[in-house]
């Protein structure tokens, strides 16, 4: 997704059969962390994770799209997004929209 400057929608299914996602509605752009703060998109070779605060990640997915987490945010207000914090992906589906 390198250079693809368009808002990205992506759907996970986990192994447990929950269907939950993300929405980019700005194109992933590379910026330096500032520290003020810990709500945003951080992504990098390794992983890819979706809000924050307290610690945890709304939704954080390993650099192999296998594992996952999910966690309340105060980012989001938002409720464990899986059945269990940890889960193993069975399907995802990532579009891109221009």
């Amino acid at each position: 997704m390198t250079g693809l400057d368009t808002p990205v929608l992506m759907v996970i299914k986990d192994s447990d059969g929950q269907v939950f996602g993300a929405l980019a509605s700005e194109p992933f752009k590379v910026f330096k962390w500032t520290g003020d703060n810990m709500f945003f998109i951080k992504g990098d070779m390794d992983s890819l994770a979706f809000g924050g605060g307290g610690g945890e990640f709304a939704l954080w997915l390993d650099g192999d799209l296998y594992h996952g987490r999910s966690h309340s945010c105060k980012t989001f207000g938002n409720h464990t997004l899986s059945k269990k914090e940890d889960f193993f992906i069975q399907d995802i589906e990532i579009w891109a929209f221009e």
